[in-house]
């Protein structure tokens, strides 16, 4: 039943939240530089000129060392819209123009360009953990499973090779990625994200 899933979700995110306080400083800097090198050499991603991104927030891994070295590329932050909505806009990234949500993240301006979903060629998308078939453990929202069910482009899930795990609850209305990148390299999980595709 779904309700059991809700509860087998809100248990694992805590332990994985109590896992992801106790890495060192040290090792989530490592892995995020790591992990930002891994997708800078990806195939898929130096074709891509539109890409939704994310800024950190709770000690997640940080991508924006990948944002400073590829300025080409159309980088694109989410937006959360208020209640009842509970969905994301999505605008171009200008450093200059960032707000802080409630929930504690930086957002982009609601002033600046919005990107409609179907120009994003590829979508970075944050996790609290992920499983071996690309299933995502998040923070009980849904916005990200509510982009990804009509998302066309490619998603990779990001996060701490300690949170990547064999497997995570999941319901009704979650939506795997294609694949995951984490700090020991790149896992190509959907047909859509073959393994021809790396380099």
């Amino acid at each position: 039943m779904q309700s059991d899933i809700d509860e087998q979700k809100k248990q694992i995110r805590k332990q994985c939240r109590l896992a992801r306080q106790a890495l060192p400083e040290s090792l989530k800097n490592h892995a995020s530089r790591q992990i930002c090198n891994w997708i800078a050499n990806l195939h898929e991603f130096q074709r891509a000129n539109v890409v939704l991104t994310y800024m950190p927030i709770k000690a997640e891994v940080d991508l924006r060392p990948l944002l400073a070295s590829h300025s080409h590329i159309i980088w694109v932050l989410p937006r959360i819209l208020p209640e009842p909505e509970h969905s994301m806009l999505f605008h171009i990234y200008d450093p200059n123009f960032l707000v802080y949500h409630p929930f504690g993240m930086a957002e982009p301006s609601k002033n600046l360009p919005i990107i409609a979903p179907g120009e994003i060629q590829m979508a970075l998308v944050p996790g609290l953990a992920y499983d071996r078939q690309g299933w995502r453990l998040g923070y009980g929202g849904g916005y990200y499973d509510r982009f990804l069910q009509g998302f066309t482009g490619l998603s990779l899930g990001v996060v701490y090779e300690a949170l990547f795990l064999e497997d995570v609850p999941r319901g009704n209305y979650d939506i795997p990625v294609h694949g995951v990148v984490t700090e020991a390299g790149v896992y190509r999980i959907s047909s859509k994200f073959p393994a021809s595709g790396y380099g």
